[in-house]
């Protein structure tokens, strides 16, 4: 009995969240595909690049010389890392659909994330177009089939990006790193609307690990890692001014946006209140002050029969 109580009330739960993320979708609808087909955009970006990157000896790097080389057949610890934090954030993001305590709308918080990886890949693609640096990755490097692509035979060919051998051995997008764009996003949006302090600590030090496993495996050159951290960081904090805040949801108060139609009613209806209690209050000071009032605005009349007794007795005797 009460596994099926329970369970009642987590489906009505998941239905009451449903019916309201699906009101904001519709409404949002337009910003979140954007965000999405950028996905696709930088994607192509990225394969785009692999046509010009030459092969060429590893620069010296810092993070080279004081990490050890994983080796190739370690390569997947960073890539595990990666799909933890992943995985993890996309659940958690998905939390107020079974849990009775929530701070935010799924809807518009995927909204924002988009927004902070759309600018950080943007600038991303500028960047790694502007100079091509020689792989350090394995099958980036001298003598690999896969470090230089060859002309397209079609359009088709670059369009569909060659999924997904075409994004597992891509080469020459390196400044700054994608994989870090993604993990710093995800953790500075759970440190700004998570709520368990542990979990925080833990989430920045996941970043640290995973951007430690990135250099030790060679898929980027130190600077590809360093510049992420202080470009996302400061891409998150600029535009997550322009946007406007998420609803806190905390207090257990319906917080959904309203249509334009609504907030226009409301609008009018509070004008209305306030010109009501505006006549009101200007009636009362006339009233104090014995002047009289127009019959048909106070009681048919007998305002005035009533100032003048509230005149008379609030007169003092021989003054």
């Amino acid at each position: 009995m009460y596994v099926a109580r329970e369970s009642t009330k987590l489906w009505r739960r998941v239905c009451a969240e449903t019916t309201a993320e699906l009101q904001l979708l519709f409404e949002k609808w337009q910003l979140l595909l954007a965000g999405l087909v950028f996905q696709y955009i930088h994607g192509l970006a990225a394969r785009g690049v692999h046509y010009l990157h030459r092969p060429g000896p590893l620069l010296q790097d810092l993070g080279f010389m004081a990490l050890p080389e994983l080796g190739q057949e370690k390569g997947y610890l960073s890539e595990s890392v990666f799909t933890f934090i992943f995985i993890s954030f996309l659940l958690w993001s998905f939390h107020p659909f079974i849990y009775h305590s929530k701070r935010f709308y799924t809807v518009l918080l995927w909204r924002r994330v988009l927004a902070f990886l759309v600018a950080s890949q943007f600038l991303r693609i500028i960047t790694f177009y502007s100079t091509q640096l020689p792989g350090p990755n394995y099958h980036c490097r001298e003598g690999s089939k896969l470090a230089t692509l060859p002309p397209p035979n079609n359009a088709l060919e670059v369009l569909l990006l060659n999924f997904p051998r075409g994004v597992l051995f891509g080469c020459g997008d390196l400044i700054f790193s994608s994989h870090m764009i993604f993990t710093l996003v995800f953790v500075r949006t759970y440190h700004k609307y998570g709520s368990n302090r542990l979990i925080k600590l833990l989430s920045w030090l996941m970043a640290i690990i995973q951007s430690l496993l990135i250099i030790a495996s060679r898929k980027h050159y130190t600077v590809d890692v360093v510049v992420a951290w202080y470009t996302v960081n400061l891409v998150v904090f600029f535009v997550d001014k322009k946007l406007p805040e998420m609803p806190d949801r905390t207090n257990g108060l319906s917080l959904l946006p309203v249509s334009t139609k609504d907030k226009d009613g409301k609008m009018k209806e509070e004008l209305h209140k306030l010109e009501k209690d505006g006549r009101m209050m200007d009636e009362f000071h006339k009233l104090l002050n014995g002047n009289t009032v127009d019959a048909t605005d106070w009681m048919n009349g007998k305002h005035g029969e009533d100032t003048n007794h509230t005149v008379s007795d609030a007169t003092p005797t021989g003054t």
